[in-house]
């Protein structure tokens, strides 16, 4: 079968196809990203605004449509922290059922940390030891430290790359003022799980995923994309110290003419390098290693490993057809205070 992966995040809606069987890699066979472009459409009350909703109701939209012409025959749509933390989450995600007929479901940070760390476990196989795993988001910082098939730590931290430059970096570029003062509050947001972490004993390998770590990298001198999945790419504290004064010093719209950074992330890039650094030097990680496979990934081989047993499938697949929804008239639904479980009152298994 045919499946798909769609993620829909702060800067595009990305799909990832593969032809899934039991026991098979999750390489895609193909992919499609469409711009949600989210940055400049939170609200100070963190609400997205009316154009926000609409771009990310179209971008899901023409993925789905893409899903249907590349033959995907089930799909699993869900929004990261963007849309899950925002004030009017469930108005972003009613105007995605009215015009897509499918209402994307959403992860916690700690849930989304779990699959991220799956997907870099199979990657690397049992043979690297402890793995300590860093992923930087739009909205959050995933840590997650194990050795096993299930992590023995996993936490989710409010230090995205997104989200710090919204609230520390209002300048482009930034004041040295501001710098210090988003600094300062990456290490006090670090500093208790940082020493947990430091009594947990050093990692065998660090190992960071996401599109911040890849640009990073990309910029720092790691092989292009086009080299493929297989090509050692690696970042190192050495590199970040390098690489943030240089960003610091250029508006957004010309570090989008360096190697490795993308037009949409040039604006966090800056507030995801110091996120990365402070996050290396306060776990003693040298070097990390960066892997190909993340959250996506993960989730795929969630339901690759549940193909003979449904009944331990606990994120719900939909299937999706070519009808399309009419239009809608109907006014939104008011904004709930509680978070709807993952998949008919079932949540993600746990550890």
């Amino acid at each position: 079968m045919r499946l798909g992966v769609l993620d829909i995040g702060s800067n595009s809606a990305q799909l990832q196809v593969v032809d899934a069987y039991a026991g098979a890699p999750p390489l895609p066979a193909h992919a499609v990203k469409e711009p949600t472009l989210l940055a400049d459409e939170i609200q100070p009350d963190g609400s997205i605004s009316d154009v926000g909703i609409d771009r990310v109701t179209d971008s899901v939209g023409h993925a789905i449509e893409a899903a249907l012409r590349l033959g995907v025959g089930e799909l699993y749509a869900f929004v990261t922290s963007a849309i899950r933390d925002a004030a009017n989450r469930d108005q972003v995600l009613d105007s995605v059922e009215r015009g897509c007929g499918m209402r994307p479901q959403y992860l916690t940070g700690e849930e989304e940390a779990r699959f991220t760390y799956a997907a870099v476990h199979r990657w690397y196989g049992w043979s690297a030891g402890r793995i300590l795993l860093l992923d930087i988001g739009g909205g959050t910082l995933e840590i997650v430290l194990g050795r096993d098939a299930e992590p023995d730590l996993a936490v989710s931290l409010p230090l995205g790359a997104g989200r710090l430059t919204r609230s520390f970096l209002p300048d482009d570029p930034p004041t040295r003022l501001q710098l210090k003062a988003m600094r300062h509050h990456i290490e006090a947001t670090l500093r208790e799980i940082a020493d947990r972490l430091r009594w947990e004993g050093p990692p065998a390998r660090t190992v960071a995923t996401s599109k911040t770590f890849k640009q990073l990298a990309r910029f720092a001198g790691a092989p292009p994309q086009r080299r493929g999945p297989f090509a050692e790419r690696t970042l190192s504290a050495a590199d970040l110290k390098a690489a943030i004064p240089r960003l610091a010093r250029l508006p957004a719209a010309e570090r989008a003419h360096l190697r490795g950074i993308s037009a949409p992330r040039a604006r966090q890039i800056l507030a995801g390098g110091m996120i990365a650094r402070s996050t290396m030097k306060a776990l003693n990680a040298s070097v990390a290693d960066i892997c190909p496979w993340a959250l996506r990934e993960g989730i795929l081989l969630h339901h690759l490993a549940a193909a003979h047993q449904p009944q331990d499938r606990h994120l719900a697949l939909q299937t999706i057809t070519a009808e399309r929804p009419e239009p809608a008239t109907t006014a939104l639904r008011p904004i709930t205070g509680g978070v709807p479980s993952i998949a008919g009152g079932e949540g993600v298994s746990r550890s």
